[in-house]
């Protein structure tokens, strides 16, 4: 018999005791489904409130691609950060490779991440991130990490 593993779903003020981020920069709104350590898919609304859209681009809001990778890599690290012995360290990026942006992401657009965990050996790792909007991929990244102690972070 198959053992399976409950899926998890997160609100914001859970996601809030994992990740560090804070607005602006909280781009997870929510977890809808979770296997820790193994996948994640959360969702970001995008509003015409982001304060990013006042100068990207005034007439065409775009959320920039910078933040679409933001977004993707913080459901990643809700995965990689929910279990209790992770709960101290930060997801710090090391790299980033095949990184695609295949359309744009506008306000009133609901960005839903994948991020799969492909790797851990140690403290480094590789998620694969996939963002789509209405089943359409918009963008897509493999995100190469260290899980560095919070504490180490601040000197």
């Amino acid at each position: 018999m198959e053992e399976t593993q409950e899926k998890l779903h997160l609100n914001v003020e859970e996601i809030m005791e994992i990740l560090p981020h804070r607005y602006p920069m909280l781009l997870v709104d929510k977890i809808t489904e979770m296997v820790p350590m193994d996948y994640a898919i959360g969702q970001k609304s995008v509003t015409m409130n982001e304060p990013f859209f006042q100068g990207h681009f005034p007439g065409r809001p775009i959320m920039p691609g910078a933040l679409i990778c933001e977004a993707m890599a913080q459901v990643g690290g809700v995965a990689l950060q929910y279990p209790e012995e992770n709960r101290g360290l930060i997801p710090m990026f090391t790299g980033m490779e095949r990184v695609h942006f295949r359309s744009p992401v506008v306000p009133g657009d609901v960005l839903v991440t994948k991020a799969v965990i492909e790797k851990i050996k140690g403290r480094m790792g590789k998620v694969h991130c996939e963002g789509t909007v209405d089943g359409v991929r918009k963008a897509d990244a493999d995100f190469i990490f260290y899980l560095m102690d919070q504490n180490k972070s601040k000197k």
